[in-house]
């Protein structure tokens, strides 16, 4: 299993709402500065998004309140499974400057390669599935289990 990637991201005052804490909204954003980030460490020299990628599902199971704060959170991300032309990512929103590892969320994206031209799904590329792979890690570990 791969170690999982880790980016900071810095959270803006404008990501909290009238509850005091990050608006939920907000995690979905903070996960696609971490994707972008990731991504470009990833894949250098090949911008994969303008390529075709397109998100297919988020799921996030909120754990605690995020309040603003001027120093950034990290995130942990990794692939959690990958095929011919579409990949998930796992997520811990973390503390990195907690004494333990307070985490804030959990999150899973999928996304798929996608023909901008053509308009429909396309197969992965030879490279970026051999970087996917090497990337793979556990299940995103949901506890909320009545689905």
């Amino acid at each position: 299993m791969a170690r999982p990637y880790r980016v900071e991201v810095p959270l803006r005052w404008s990501d909290m709402d009238a509850y005091g804490h990050v608006n939920n909204v907000q995690y979905l954003r903070l996960l696609e500065d971490a994707r972008v980030i990731g991504f470009r460490e990833w894949f250098p020299g090949r911008d994969v998004v303008a390529s075709g990628l397109v998100v297919t599902h988020h799921e996030i199971e909120y754990l605690r309140p995020l309040v603003y704060r001027a120093a950034p959170i990290e995130i942990e991300m990794w692939v959690t499974a990958v095929s011919a032309a579409a990949f998930s990512l796992g997520y811990r929103i973390l503390d990195p400057l907690s004494v333990g590892t307070d985490v804030y969320a959990v999150a899973q994206t999928g996304l798929a390669a996608f023909d901008l031209e053509a308009g429909r799904p396309r197969r992965l590329g030879d490279a970026a599935m051999a970087e996917l792979r090497s990337r793979v890690g556990k299940p995103v570990a949901f506890r909320w289990v009545g689905k």
